[in-house]
């Protein structure tokens, strides 16, 4: 069996999902002040990474496993407009015509595909649904008696996770696939494990960092 994986902000969208997340939350005027300890939180997080004192994914992991704080004391069935109304109304917004095209080739010609995302699962569980991939994985957070506890859970999907998550599903799956002859697809170094794992790497809509390796390695770039 032939594989496809995709990672999803950036690579089949034009903008992070997170921010549609954040949007919900304000036309909703819940969780002001999660935001606020969020943006106090994160946003300076750039300034190291400029400075090269963070690695692209340590960089990003904490923006994805702090999502959860945003969920703390939501039913399952609360969380459900979330999700839809972030994949359905924002994200619906900024899918990228041309990568989708290409998952939708790989759905044609009878390839897994498999998304894999530092997004929040049920969130990436909604888009594999609305794209029509079989499988998702993404950052799973903490649940107790039908809650949201306000945590994640180790390990986010990102980095070198995006691999070993990847292969530990199709372990769990009983799917035997040819990695060699597998693609994968993204835009950035925090992506940069999951490329490797396919004999066709694609740097999608690069960031900078992305695409000097891809050029270095003689990666297909997209498009």
């Amino acid at each position: 069996m032939r594989a496809a994986f995709f990672d999803i902000d950036g690579t089949l969208t034009s903008e992070h999902a997170w921010k549609g997340m954040l949007l919900y939350f304000q036309r909703n005027n819940l969780r002001r002040w999660t935001y606020f300890l969020y943006a106090a939180t994160h946003y300076p997080l750039y300034f190291l990474r400029r400075l090269k004192l963070l690695t692209e994914g340590q960089f990003r992991a904490p923006w994805s496993a702090h999502l959860s704080w945003f969920l703390r004391d939501f039913t399952l069935e609360q969380s459900n407009d979330l999700w839809e109304w972030t994949v359905r109304g924002f994200l619906s917004h900024y899918w990228r015509p041309d990568t989708r095209a290409l998952l939708d080739g790989h759905r044609s010609s009878g390839d897994l595909i498999v998304l894999v995302s530092s997004g929040p699962q049920p969130m990436v569980d909604c888009i594999t649904q609305e794209l029509g991939a079989q499988y998702g994985i993404g950052t799973r957070f903490e649940i107790r008696d039908g809650r949201y506890t306000g945590r994640s859970l180790n390990p986010v999907c990102i980095d070198k996770y995006k691999a070993s998550m990847t292969l530990e599903l199709l372990k769990s799956q009983g799917l035997e696939v040819d990695l060699l002859a597998s693609f994968a697809y993204a835009d950035s170094l925090a992506d940069l494990f999951l490329l490797e794992l396919a004999g066709n790497p694609v740097a999608v809509y690069p960031e900078a960092g992305l695409r000097s390796v891809a050029e270095s390695r003689g990666w297909r770039i997209f498009p």
